[in-house]
């Protein structure tokens, strides 16, 4: 199919991960014979005139599509008003990349979710901090509980605290940053299922363990085998990705009390490594595959 495009990565973050990803991408696009090109977020600088809106860079020819697997919401959004189709779209990352944003997303479709309470917004200059709040979230929660932050990855910014004064601690350590309070689902202990979707279709999923951390995060030191889920964990995965307009998505499902699945977190730019590793599946070929069936069908439409 004669369509081009690009996939943007973030230029700034230490290590190889993300070039990974993007390069992965890439390589499944070149397999399908399309042109595609990288670039880091810091390549593509988006300028805002009274006359003019557009991208500053060297010798850009805007592409028909970008992969967009970066959180750098503003540049994905730039591109979307230069007419550009990208996947995921900025909206679907911005809910993604905001764990409120998307247990708020999910509770409005009634999608099974461990109880939340999102924590009032304090500003980081508060020095006296009114703990009514706080007793809420232990009177309907209890201990052990969880403290998130709204941004994070990796399973970083997310704590386990096993009563009060830990948690104290900890809001005290996080103040001026949007956070919640979550039950800690213990049947789902150090696991959990992580499902990826490419369209309406799961692709692939393996089940995380961790043998000394209640986060099952590979990153954090979890193993990985792979998992067939059953149908019903396939529709949940498939319904949280449509939830927030997202193409495709890492879908984490805890193990909830009486094996009912809860809905952990929704990924709008999960790498694909450790699922290849773990299936062998490369998510990559589903993820080009489903953006030339995409553009095929946008042709369908205008004959």
């Amino acid at each position: 199919m004669n369509i081009n495009g690009w996939i943007v990565y973030n230029g700034h973050l230490p290590g190889t991960k993300f070039a990974d990803f993007a390069e992965w991408l890439q390589c499944a696009a070149f397999k399908q014979n399309i042109d595609i090109k990288l670039y880091k977020n810091n390549e593509l600088l988006a300028y805002l005139g009274n006359d003019n809106h557009a991208l500053l860079g060297d010798q850009l020819s805007l592409p028909d599509f970008v992969i967009f697997t970066d959180k750098d919401i503003y540049l994905a959004r730039q591109l979307e008003s230069l007419g550009i189709r990208v996947f995921n779209s900025s909206k679907a990352i911005e809910v993604s990349d905001d764990k409120i944003a998307t247990y708020q997303a999910l509770a409005e479709q009634h999608l099974p979710i461990p109880k939340t309470i999102i924590a009032p917004k304090i500003f980081p200059s508060t020095t006296v901090i009114d703990h009514t709040f706080t007793q809420h979230a232990i009177k309907k929660l209890g201990f052990p509980m969880v403290l998130k932050e709204a941004f994070g990855s990796f399973g970083e910014q997310v704590y386990l605290v096993h009563n009060q004064e830990q948690m104290l601690n900890k809001i005290k350590e996080i103040i001026g940053k949007p956070f919640l309070f979550q039950e800690f689902i213990s049947s789902s202990y150090g696991r959990d299922i992580r499902i990826h979707v490419v369209g309406d279709t799961v692709v692939a999923s393996m089940i995380r363990n961790a043998s000394n951390d209640f986060r099952a995060n590979v990153t954090a030191g979890g193993t990985m085998e792979p998992y067939e889920p059953s149908e019903a964990e396939k529709e949940l995965a498939i319904a949280a990705t449509k939830v927030i307009g997202a193409d495709f998505t890492g879908v984490d499902l805890l193990f909830g009390p009486n094996n009912n699945s809860l809905i952990c977190e929704i990924n709008s730019n999960a790498h694909i490594r450790n699922i290849y590793e773990c299936t062998k599946v490369n998510v990559a070929d589903y993820i080009i595959n489903y953006i030339i069936n995409t553009f095929r069908k946008d042709q369908r439409h205008l004959l």
